[in-house]
């Protein structure tokens, strides 16, 4: 067991540091290392037959830090901290709105689609970061591991389509990005941001955090007033 564990955390890292390598090369936002390295290991999962747990057995070390991973996020938030507490009120504002059409985004729609009740609960929270996201669903009735799924979901698709939604609607605003980035596609999109620059990346970082903790508030609210 040990010997599996090691081999996907060395595959994992190694896949993702080729993947990295690639989006040097070829910067564009469906080659994010995320996209591709996620894309890779699945394939490789499916293609030798890899049942998912066996993969898990060195993957959880990996998701450990994401944690941490999180925390030091804090670092150039803390670097922009006099840009942030000028942009107070609009940020706030603006990711609480953010936060509450993403709930409601997602509980509409599964009422016209019927979708069932512990998808519903595992929607309600794609938008946070995923131990927040877990913990969530797991408290309003989801399932934790799909919970987790829909938030890696809506982080690399955010991701990706951002940069175009961004050029369409005009929006140049390196604090406006930042805001939108966090709120809708949190880690991951944060750390995107970072590479674009250290305001948008602390920005995105702020709205990632507040996201988390309206969402975690309101979230189990608008299931016991729909549900």
């Amino acid at each position: 067991m040990t010997i599996i564990g090691f081999i996907a955390i060395i595959s994992t890292v190694l896949i993702y540091l080729g993947a990295k390598v690639f989006y040097q090369r070829f910067p564009h936002p469906f080659t994010l290392p995320l996209l591709i390295a996620t894309f890779i290991i699945v394939v490789v999962l499916l293609v030798f037959d890899i049942p998912y747990n066996t993969y898990y057995i060195g993957g959880r070390w990996l998701e450990l830090l994401l944690g941490p991973a999180v925390v030091a996020l804090a670092y150039p938030l803390y670097r922009q901290l006099e840009m942030l507490k000028s942009h107070f009120f609009p940020i706030i504002a603006s990711v609480s709105i953010g936060a509450v059409i993403g709930i409601v985004s997602g509980i509409g729609l599964s009422m016209v689609f019927g979708i069932e009740e512990a998808l519903v609960f595992s929607l309600i929270p794609k938008s946070v970061t995923t131990p927040v996201a877990m913990e969530i669903a797991s408290t309003i009735g989801g399932i934790p591991a799909l919970a987790a799924v829909l938030v890696m979901v809506a982080g690399i698709g955010g991701v990706v389509l951002a940069p175009y939604l961004y050029k369409w609607l005009n929006i140049n605003s390196e604090i406006g990005k930042g805001i939108g980035t966090g709120c809708a596609t949190h880690a991951i999109g944060t750390a995107k941001a970072l590479e674009t620059s250290e305001k948008e990346g602390a920005t995105s970082s702020v709205s990632m955090t507040l996201s988390a903790i309206i969402v975690s508030i309101i979230g189990p609210i608008l299931v016991y007033l729909f549900y």
